[in-house]
């Protein structure tokens, strides 16, 4: 069989990080270096990098950001906390969680006022965890793999429900609802489905071509939870290796021997220049025969955060 690349569809940005993204820069435009930015924008380094070269300054918390600067919270959310140290500082804030992210915040609110006990499915330390369980304080219990359902305790068994992570793997999630539901019989489902959808799309596509796949390879970042999962669901749905790259320098060429097809995708939160360069640096090698497999269009867009409309208009900027 000749060489060849299937390419995953959909891959890269999603909703919420083209918006994310987009309001950093419309913000420089309209406020001028510098504008300060809580944590990464989005989990990937060369998006970072561009952001910094122009005019963007990223903190861990607000308490770095100068009295009166402007601030963009980050697509992953933050917790009430933050928006009141903000206000203490007289920050001017403009918020880039993701619509879906906020969602989950909103199912946690909810659940906190009706008392319920909340099984938070997600990653200890990740951004989006902390600004979920930070919402509901007091009812919200992490589930960090099989140890979190060992030591997940509630005080009532008919009051007590899961919500997730929107960045995790499909498959993970509901095994983990189903481990849980051993232990807690009448664990409730949310309302909606948690899971991203652009994660899932993603998920989906790289399953369709992982079977097919001597060597998959995943541009995104390692702090990138989407991206990651997207290396490990190739594996599990049969690819023979699966790596996690920044940029097409970091591809081995070893990686290559023996291989006939690679699969290429990107995490939600990846440029489309770096798959471009890496199918570029693969071309090179012979791997020039690129076929696209799709497994759901992809038409979701979001507003810019309200905060950073009202301005636009005010200053006559679409």
């Amino acid at each position: 069989m000749a060489k060849r690349v299937l390419l995953a569809a959909p891959r890269g940005y999603c909703a919420g990080v083209d918006r994310a993204v987009i309001a950093v820069q419309k913000a420089l435009e309209l406020y001028g270096a510098p504008v300060y930015v809580r944590k990464q924008i989005v989990h990937n380094k060369h998006v970072v990098a561009t952001l910094e070269a122009k005019g963007a300054i990223f903190v861990e918390e607000v308490d770095e950001v100068p009295e009166g600067a402007t601030v963009v919270f980050s697509a992953h959310g933050v917790a009430p906390s933050v928006h009141d140290e903000s206000a203490k500082r007289n920050l001017k804030t403009i918020d880039a969680t993701c619509p879906l992210v906020t969602k989950v915040h909103h199912e946690a609110k909810r659940f906190a006022r009706e008392d319920y006990d909340i099984l938070l499915i997600g990653h200890e330390g990740h951004e989006e965890v902390e600004g979920t369980a930070g919402e509901a304080p007091g009812h919200v219990q992490l589930v960090d793999g099989v140890n979190g359902i060992k030591n997940a305790t509630v005080r009532d068994e008919k009051k007590v429900i899961w919500l997730s992570q929107t960045t995790l793997s499909v498959d993970e999630t509901l095994a983990t609802v189903a481990s849980l539901k051993q232990k807690f019989p009448l664990l409730q489902d949310p309302p909606s489905d948690d899971i991203c959808y652009a994660t899932q799309n993603r998920q989906q596509a790289i399953k369709q071509i992982a079977p097919q796949a001597d060597l998959v390879l995943v541009v995104g970042s390692t702090n990138s939870s989407n991206s990651v999962r997207l290396v490990e669901v190739s594996k599990e749905y049969g690819a023979k290796n699966a790596y996690l790259v920044d940029f097409a320098s970091e591809v081995n060429e070893e990686w290559l021997v023996g291989v006939e097809t690679i699969g290429v995708s990107s995490g939600a939160s990846v440029p489309e220049i770096l798959v471009d360069d890496l199918l570029d640096w693969l071309a090179q090698r012979g791997f020039g025969d690129v076929q696209t497999v799709t497994a759901i269009e992809e038409s979701l867009t979001f507003a810019l955060p309200q905060e950073l409309r009202k301005d636009l208009k005010d200053a006559g900027v679409n």
